[in-house]
Parts: C-alpha cells; sequence; structure tokens
C-alpha cells in the first residue's frame, strides 16, 4: 500500500471522475487520527466555481475519494445539486 504525507495534498488539484476540474485541497478534516473529509477551495476555472457561486468551496467526505496521487479523483456526487444542474 502507497502512504502519502497529508501535508503534501496541500493545494493539489482536484478533478471529478468525469474528467472535470473540480478545485484545490485547502484542508483535510481529521477525526480520531482519520480522515473525514477534505475541505475544497473553488478556484476562478473549476467547475465547483460556476456550481457554487459565491462560495469559497464545500466540503468533500472522504468516502467520496476515488483515488489520490499526483491529483485527487472524486465522485461526480460531490458536485452540489449535480443532478439538477443536468436536468
Amino acid at each position: 500500500m502507497n502512504t502519502k504525507r497529508l501535508s503534501d495534498t496541500y493545494n493539489m488539484k482536484v478533478f471529478t471522475d468525469l474528467g472535470e476540474y473540480f478545485g484545490d485541497i485547502e484542508e483535510a478534516i481529521l477525526t480520531l487520527n482519520r480522515v473525514f473529509g477534505w475541505r475544497i477551495r473553488a478556484t476562478r476555472s473549476s467547475s465547483l466555481n460556476k456550481v457554487i457561486g459565491g462560495a469559497k468551496g464545500v466540503v468533500v467526505p472522504h468516502s467520496l475519494v476515488k483515488a489520490v496521487g499526483d491529483i485527487m479523483i472524486v465522485s461526480k456526487a460531490a458536485i452540489p445539486s449535480y443532478e439538477a444542474e443536468k436536468e
């Protein structure tokens, strides 16, 4: 199993499993020495910025993270109101 230092993930690019740029990692949220979630900052060119408007970002539960390497990949379910946006 590969491990990664938590500090190495800060400012890492986040993409959805559909390939859309989602934002940048701002902070990890820890509970009892485990990662509970990730605070993702919406940047100007991110799809997250288009969905949430004036908000600075969102918290993504760790259960929606698909992979972490050079980038983080999250499930499309992490996008707020994803289904409503498609309709």
